[in-house]
């Protein structure tokens, strides 16, 4: 039997002691030391290595880390940084989650979105959620049952949730991958580095199965923030709302990782319109710009050729708000990081008209 690896993380100056005793414990304990080996960087004889390079090499190597965290932040290398922070970025590598847009049906440089996120599993899941709905059809219904207007993405909310919390919950952390979350034209693609249990198969995830979470400790934590269910319910619950919403099923496969992809619906007709043939407004430039698809106002403003956003672009971008020419990706999170303003159908009426020269 393997025994599992334990990286002992701190600043050595500021938990000499406690990095001895818990080394110690470890290492004299009967019943301890038969599944655990422990690594102290103090232990390691000289050798002709680089110091850096000799222990992230062994935060790589083992199972478990252990981070003792105090008031001394360590000394720091050229670039400012800590060896031990060093330590635990490397030992969190694993916590992070990339999620890129692609206007294409491919996988295609140069990628127009592209972010990567790092923190805890809860933070993982609200940052990749958010950077999906801000990139995905909205439809801001009326309110005439209600005080608040009803909201629905292209693709539910909850299908979106459910696929990345699958798999932060089930990923393999024993793996350097990260997981990855790819939004097509066509498609949302979620891929983690794990494989399904053996106690379970791709077709059953299309009818009632058990809950087999790879880490249970995680699984719990989720199910305690209500995240999930432990019910095993996720998949179908996935495939019913598709359903609803008239979506196609999701698919699942399981080769070279988890993969759940998401099929998105048929984007609308567009309505293409040169900015050379029309009024050299920038109310219109900025409408004939969200044609492509939902941009931030940076993005906007790199496409018009302005080194940052202006005060004149903020005023454009407001004034449309107003008008319903546009709205946020993101309503319910106004000032998001993420936010970022498409068409609305009355912004389109306004540029066919414009290219008819019908335009009020």
């Amino acid at each position: 039997m393997n025994r599992v690896r334990i990286f002992i993380s701190s600043v050595q100056r500021e938990f000499a002691q406690e990095r001895e005793a818990l080394r110690d414990y470890l290492r004299g304990d009967p019943l301890m030391r038969r599944f655990f080996d422990v690594f102290l960087f103090e232990d390691v004889p000289a050798s002709d290595r680089r110091p850096d390079s000799l222990y992230l090499d062994e935060v790589d190597q083992s199972d478990i880390y252990v981070g003792l965290f105090g008031d001394d932040y360590g000394s720091e290398d050229p670039d400012g940084i800590s060896p031990t922070e060093r330590e635990f970025d490397q030992a969190t590598a694993s916590g992070v989650h990339k999620c890129a847009h692609f206007h294409g049906t491919e996988v295609a440089k140069p990628i127009p979105s592209y972010q990567v996120y790092k923190g805890t599993a809860f933070q993982l899941v609200d940052h990749a959620v958010d950077f999906v709905l801000s990139k995905i059809a909205l439809s801001v219904g009326t309110r005439a049952e209600s005080t608040q207007a009803p909201v629905s993405y292209e693709i539910p909310k909850e299908v979106v949730r459910e696929a990345i919390v699958n798999a932060v919950a089930h990923r393999d952390y024993t793996s350097n991958a990260s997981v990855q979350v790819m939004l097509f034209s066509d498609r949302l693609e979620v891929l983690n580095p794990g494989r399904l249990p053996p106690a379970l198969t791709l077709e059953q995830l299309r009818e009632t199965h058990p809950s087999v979470p790879a880490n249970r400790l995680l699984a719990r934590s989720l199910y305690l923030a209500q995240y999930i269910e432990e019910m095993g319910t996720g998949t179908l619950d996935m495939i019913r709302r598709c359903k609803d919403a008239g979506l196609l099923e999701p698919e699942f496969t399981d080769s070279g990782g988890f993969k759940t992809t998401i099929w998105r619906a048929k984007p609308p007709e567009r309505i293409e319109v040169q900015p050379e043939s029309l009024p050299g407004d920038l109310k219109v430039r900025v409408l004939n710009l969200l044609i492509h698809g939902p941009m931030s106002r940076s993005e906007l403003s790199n496409q018009l050729g302005h080194k940052r956003a202006s005060g004149q672009l903020y005023n454009v971008v407001r004034d449309l708000l107003t008008d319903q020419m546009i709205e946020y990706t993101l309503p319910e999170k106004p000032r998001s990081p993420q936010q970022q303003y498409r068409l609305t159908d009355k912004g389109r009426t306004e540029l066919a008209n414009l290219k008819s020269g019908n335009a009020v």
